[in-house]
């Protein structure tokens, strides 16, 4: 482990030429004759029940957590590729409260083919493998017209997902069990073996349309301040099946590590400073029986530079400092899988100087003279999601969850307000200057939002799932009612999703 230590301390360079070679080395694999299951099955040998919890894709079982651990590397090699595609259907409760519903609520009702990825992954060696997602969203933007607007049309784009390049090795004797390895990956958290974990708890593709907007996938999860499509590099071991530890750090994704943000245009790459953003997880396991349970803890630190901004000047850096606890409890014993999960995030955010100084609310208070107080320097949210989900043979399951965000009041994040003549408009009849937003504004600066979302489904076979979601608001934007001012309430946005989700 001092070696991975050491390893993990050196240059990025190194971490580039890693990440370089596990690609060109999986890249090469492609010749190899395809067969009918998607590529982890076919490597294995087993069925899509070995690996996931009730066959539900991508939550990890025991087993599936050990393949993860071991890189990737459990079985033979064989044709690197599998393909994943999501069909949508998302209805908002009340799309009346908007000032452009075609805007707000694009696609609402309509069926639509929402997102296709491809995987290259699998076995490499017997010591290192790969997960490599490339994703194309069918409604990433939308076509800009003579006049300068968009004109209606959406146009497709492909970026870089979820990716994790793995060195691993596996030792067993009398007296242990230990695994260790090195992750490079763009995402913190997506090398974690637990669905608890940020990169893995949101586990439904999410389609672009503003229609769903408001689905859970789009609910309030815990997750890290950097956001993914960064480059990191990790040393992680599992001891006797029972104490799981990961250190890393993370950078920007440029130069020979570009490939980990692929598709993504400069202004909306995320800009880190040097490599000195750690990432951690230290999490306790245990199985018995049918029974498994982890209780654990993760957290990260980020210098990030504003979006689109200078990276020369240091009044364009940030702080975000994330610190959680999860656990997640499963009963696997055929017909029956039965999940809980729990996660819980702090995130204290620390705005740049430039943020500060160059940020001026446009709103006042009611009496249309006073102005409202100015902005916090730093800000802190709370995320809490509790989810219980029952499977049976594999076929027919379901589940509920909870979602809670709380946090500090800031005007800095106000998107509604009052004007200088007392009243609040989207639209600025009287030439004030001063418009508040529509279906997403917050008139508190508040973020405390919360509901719960139900879901049922179905897979006729291990390869595709039907599913759907109601997600229901008791809180949205920091109040039950009117949150932004021009009179929609949380449950406006309740939502119906229904997918169909197929991976081969």
């Amino acid at each position: 482990m001092f070696a991975l230590v050491k390893f993990f301390h050196r240059s990025p360079v190194r971490m580039a030429e890693l990440a370089c070679g596990l690609l060109t080395t999986l890249l090469l694999l492609g010749s190899l004759d395809a067969q009918a299951l998607p590529l982890f099955a076919r490597q294995t040998g087993q069925n899509c029940l070995s690996c996931h919890a009730g066959g539900q894709f991508p939550e990890l079982t025991p087993y599936g957590r050990m393949f993860k651990m071991t890189g990737y590397t459990i079985g033979a090699r064989t044709v690197p590729i599998s393909v994943m595609g999501v069909a949508t259907y998302s209805k908002v409760a009340d799309t009346s409260k908007s000032d452009d519903p075609a805007a707000d609520f694009q696609k609402n009702g309509a069926p639509l083919f929402a997102t296709g990825s491809l995987f290259l992954g699998g076995k490499v060696t017997d010591n290192i493998g790969a997960f490599a997602q490339v994703t194309y969203d069918n409604y990433a933007g939308q076509a800009v017209g003579d006049s300068g607007n968009n004109d209606g049309r959406f146009q497709g784009h492909t970026n870089a997902d979820n990716m994790d390049f793995r060195y691993a090795d596996h030792l067993i004797d009398d007296k242990r069990d230990f695994v260790y390895g090195l992750s490079v990956n763009n995402n913190p958290s997506v090398s974690d073996p637990w669905n608890t974990a940020p990169a893995w708890m949101q586990y439904v593709p999410v389609p672009s349309p503003t229609s769903s907007q408001f689905i859970d996938g789009n609910a309030p999860f815990a997750s890290f301040g950097s956001g993914g499509n960064i480059a990191g590099v990790s040393a992680y071991m599992f001891w006797n099946k029972t104490i799981y530890a990961e250190l890393g750090t993370y950078q920007t994704a440029n130069r020979g590590l570009s490939f980990l943000s692929a598709g993504i245009n400069d202004a909306n790459t995320t800009k880190l400073q040097g490599s000195n953003n750690p990432y951690w997880r230290l999490a306790y396991s245990h199985e018995w029986g049918a029974h498994n349970i982890m209780v654990g803890a993760t957290g990260m630190i980020a210098h990030i530079y504003d979006l689109g901004s200078d990276t020369s000047d240091p009044g364009n850096l940030g702080r975000v400092k994330n610190t959680g606890l999860d656990a997640q409890y499963q009963y696997l014993l055929d017909p029956h899988t039965i999940t809980a999960q729990l996660s819980y995030m702090r995130q204290v955010q620390d705005y740049s100087p430039n943020t500060l100084l160059n940020f001026a609310s446009p709103f006042v208070l009611a009496d249309g003279l006073t102005p409202v107080a100015a902005a916090n320097p730093s800000d802190t949210t709370n995320v809490f999601r509790a989810k219980l989900g029952y499977v049976y043979q594999a076929k027919y399951g379901g589940s509920v969850a909870f979602f809670n965000k709380t946090g500090t009041a800031n005007t800095l994040n106000q998107s509604s307000g009052f004007d200088t003549n007392g009243q609040i408009t989207s639209t600025d009849p009287l030439g004030t200057g001063i418009a508040s937003t529509r279906v997403t504004g917050n008139l508190s600066g508040n973020p405390a939002t919360r509901g719960f979302t139900y879901e049922a489904f179905w897979m006729p076979i291990q390869n595709i799932r039907i599913g759907a979601q109601y997600t229901a608001y008791s809180k949205f934007n920091g109040a039950t009612d009117n949150y932004d001012g021009l009179g929609r309430n949380a449950r406006d946005n309740n939502t119906l999703f229904l997918y169909v989700w197929g991976a081969y």
